[in-house]
């Protein structure tokens, strides 16, 4: 596997290696020793999936203390351009986000460490998205960012009035207004 690091630390892109045939494909998609190597000791204890159709924009979603979580993502089926946000408060880079296309075509993944926004947006007809998390979901915990905050200035690629999300994310604060709530204090991405 190839570790690529993006401009926000601990913010990864991982290309597999991938050996294919006339029978199909092969690769490993995690290994522990490599990303012991590469990123730090992880223990993922939840797996989950998604499907969703063009245009929706699944995001900016985070889990606050003391359920933080780092995930592993990539898309099995169509294309998806995937965005992290720093909501580090001690970060360089806080209030900054990447992004990067995942498909099953390119068959990238990315690590997001704890402390990061997360969402997506849907650029083919179907996605399904599957991810890892290092720790459980909690109800209680869940926080998020308005996708369309325009000091973030995120392109998903979609128009705003044809992008489809959830209730809950149409009614998200804008970072600024989300910071008080904010408990991502500590260098959370060295784990």
């Amino acid at each position: 596997m190839n570790f690529i690091k993006t401009e926000i630390p601990g913010v990864i892109i991982i290309e597999p290696v991938v050996h294919s045939d006339a029978r199909g494909y092969f690769m490993e998609t995690y290994s522990e020793r490599d990303f012991e190597h590469h990123i730090g000791k992880i223990n993922f204890v939840q797996d989950n999936e998604s499907s969703s159709t063009r245009g929706v924009i699944r995001g900016l979603h985070f889990q606050q203390m003391p359920y933080a979580q780092s995930k592993l993502v990539r898309c099995t089926q169509g294309v998806v351009l995937d965005v992290a946000v720093d909501l580090r408060a001690d970060s360089p880079t806080f209030g900054r986000w990447v992004s990067v296309e995942l498909s099953a075509d390119n068959k990238r993944q990315l690590f997001l460490p704890r402390g990061m926004a997360h969402g997506f947006a849907v650029l083919s007809e179907r996605a399904t998205f599957v991810y890892k998390c290092d720790a459980f979901y909690h109800p209680e915990s869940e926080g998020g960012i308005n996708p369309f905050d325009p000091a973030l200035g995120i392109d998903w690629r979609i128009p705003r009035d044809s992008a489809i999300l959830s209730d809950k994310d149409l009614t998200r604060p804008d970072l600024e207004q989300a910071l008080p709530s904010l408990t991502f204090q500590g260098n959370l991405y060295e784990l």
